[in-house]
């Protein structure tokens, strides 16, 4: 079992910056690959970051790719995401997600842990 606990949320402005953190705990946090997934009011969740086991193979949907970066720490069982540049199209609640397949996964289903949720809101 992994737990996993997501913070860094808030309101921020059109353009701003924000980073997310997620701690795990209950495993070994570097067996898992780990994913950032995000949902908006009225809209199905959607795959944002994945990042594997290592650190070293990362992946970006379309719509945040260049703007925002995924990283890991596993000395300190974390993983990031950096976000840059932000839009309105960027207000949703952030999941983060352990997947014991260990390699990067847009698809939620390879996902089995996940964590509460931080509310990121934008303004223009």
């Amino acid at each position: 079992q992994v737990q996993l606990v997501e913070s860094g949320g808030g309101l921020v402005q059109a353009g701003d910056s924000l980073t997310l953190s997620c701690v795990a705990s209950g495993r070994t946090f570097s067996s898992y690959a780990m994913g950032w997934f995000r949902q908006a009011p009225g809209k199905e969740r959607e795959f944002v970051a994945s990042i594997a086991w290592h650190g070293s193979s990362k992946d970006y949907s379309d719509s945040v790719k260049g703007r925002f970066t995924i990283s890991r720490d596993n000395a300190k069982d974390t993983v990031y995401l950096q976000m840059s540049s932000l839009k309105s199209e960027d207000t949703a609640v952030y999941y983060c997600a352990a997947s014991s397949i260990r390699y990067i996964s847009r698809t939620s289903s390879t996902y089995t842990f996940w964590g509460q949720g931080t509310q990121v809101t934008v303004s223009s």
